[in-house]
């Protein structure tokens, strides 16, 4: 007896890495692990239609997408942080990832934007979304499902924590400025900067974007860093210019 069988699969556009959201991404240090981190959560999410689920009800967690896209835990989670801010990841309501984009690279419609628009109507429909305006999160936390194993729970209040922590920049447009492209400061930031240090703030930008990507590290908030450094240099500057200046005597020299 025949069976029926599904088959599941993307259908890239060649022009699919010359798209804006995907060269800003691969521009981004480590932006072609996260490009290959992207095109596997696809394809984890196909059979779910762009929702990350292991099951229905157990959504993935950072740690089950890095063990299945063989990649590190950490390289996942800033991943996701940054897929967020460019609108290729949305958290729903019930704290499950998915995929915005997943509409435009599967099944046919009379148009692509049509297919993705009734997606995200069945998905408002069944109360998934969180909001349906451009995947803002809602000041409302997210519930979680009551059959969600503890340890996976536990994870997704982790992710909905560090999301709600970046919806005050989620508001405003983010950039990704400096000669690595890794520096973040929405629209406000800069415009504050710009006030703030009008001469000096693009050669704190350039500072902090070399650091960064020479050491490894990362900050919290990359408009806090820049300030704490300028006005530390503002300090030093001040010590060099109230330090008294000494004279020797000259017996010989006449007065």
């Amino acid at each position: 007896m025949a069976t029926n069988k599904k088959y599941y699969f993307l259908k890239f556009k060649e022009d699919f890495f010359r798209d804006e959201t995907i060269i800003l991404l691969e521009d981004i240090k480590d932006g072609f692990l996260f490009s290959n981190i992207l095109l596997k959560m696809y394809l984890l999410s196909l059979k779910h239609e762009g929702q990350l689920l292991l099951s229905q009800g157990i959504a993935y967690t950072p740690q089950m997408i890095a063990t299945l896209t063989n990649h590190q835990v950490g390289t996942v989670e800033k991943a996701l942080q940054i897929f967020t801010q460019l609108n290729l990841v949305e958290e729903l309501a019930d704290g499950t990832l998915y995929m915005t984009n997943i509409q435009l690279l599967i099944g046919k419609s009379s148009t692509e934007a049509e297919r993705k628009q009734k997606e995200r109507v069945k998905l408002k429909e069944n109360s998934l979304l969180i909001s349906d305006k451009g995947g803002q999160m809602s000041e409302h936390c997210p519930k979680m499902s009551p059959n969600r194993p503890p340890e996976y729970r536990d994870k997704s209040i982790e992710i909905r924590d560090k999301s709600i922590e970046s919806e005050s920049k989620d508001a405003f447009p983010t950039h990704f400025l400096g000669q690595y492209q890794n520096i973040s400061l929405t629209d406000e930031e800069l415009e504050q900067l710009k006030t703030e240090l009008p001469s000096l703030y693009q050669k704190y930008i350039e500072k902090l974007s070399e650091y960064m990507a020479s050491t490894g590290k990362t900050y919290n908030s990359h408009i806090a860093t820049i300030r704490k450094w300028a006005k530390e240099d503002s300090e030093k500057n001040k010590g060099t210019h109230n330090t008294p200046r000494t004279y020797e005597y000259d017996e010989n020299k006449s007065l």
